[in-house]
């Protein structure tokens, strides 16, 4: 469904990506993980449209996403839905204008028929009888499914997922895990999941892509993941402290920093 070839970002001369080619197949769903500063959000930033890379190429199917024409862009951004990492509710709307708000934007159906959608979306959520509560009313697992229901409000072609259960109690996350699985399932989207929890990102996984400083280290089945013999993977997997994935990504050692040594960046006074 989405291809990338090379592709690459860099935020002030450090590069976030470098070189990453990217299958997502239809109907699956792909799960992106790595640590933090391993270049998963702004991959899937990427792939979302939200970003434009420094280098590369994105196809959806045979489509240059990165040169089609606008009004296409807008027609494909469409059937697309994205859950943002702190669910990105609109504070002055209720939990049932929120969901709705995508179909009084983006389609002509009455209000009738749009009151059925959300209560529909709303009970695939378990949060049917909730429409009145306002964000600042919902904790967080609940805020998550209200940002879920509004994501397939109208029923998109693929959804995208920003740390999906970052903050959340295990209960909740469990929850929001379950979801994500079942509907991708039931309503056969497309689903790309970007997330550092190893046990949830593993369990809904059709395939994986591990990220380590902007490159792809491993891919494949979750089983791939859990059985590969690549030390980087598994001290990420066992999350060890120690071992071939430092702490800091400087290239500078720490004394040379201290004592600005040539080719060490200083500030001036």
């Amino acid at each position: 469904m989405i291809r990338c070839k090379a592709l690459s970002k860099t935020y002030a001369g450090i590069p976030a990506l470098n070189g990453v080619d990217l299958h997502v197949r239809a109907h699956k769903t792909t799960v992106i993980m790595g640590g933090s500063g391993s270049g998963k959000t702004t991959l899937l930033r990427l792939i979302a449209g939200l970003e434009k890379p420094s280098g590369g190429e994105i196809y959806y199917g045979d489509e240059d996403f990165l040169h089609m024409p606008h009004r296409r862009l807008y027609e494909l951004r469409q059937s697309m839905g994205m859950v943002f990492q702190y669910s990105a509710l609109l504070n002055s709307l209720n939990v049932y204008d929120n969901v709705a708000f995508t179909l009084h934007e983006h389609s002509d159906l009455d209000s009738d028929i749009i009151h059925t959608i959300v209560t529909m979306k709303l009970e695939q959520v378990g949060l049917r009888g909730m429409e009145h509560l306002m964000p600042s009313e919902l904790s967080g697992g609940m805020a998550k499914r209200v940002a879920l229901a509004r994501a397939i409000a109208m029923d998109p072609g693929i959804v995208f997922f920003d740390e999906p259960t970052s903050g959340l109690d295990p209960i909740s996350a469990g929850v929001i895990t379950s979801l994500i699985h079942d509907l991708s399932i039931k309503s056969h989207h497309t689903s790309v999941v970007v997330t550092h929890d190893v046990e949830a990102g593993l369990s809904i996984a059709d395939y994986v892509v591990l990220l380590w400083q902007g490159e792809i280290i491993a891919e494949g089945s979750a089983d791939d993941i859990r059985h590969s013999d690549d030390a980087r993977v598994n001290q990420f997997i066992e999350g060890k402290p120690d071992g071939p994935i430092p702490f800091s990504r400087s290239s500078v050692t720490y004394i040379d920093d201290l004592l600005h040594k040539p080719g060490t960046v200083r500030m001036e006074p």
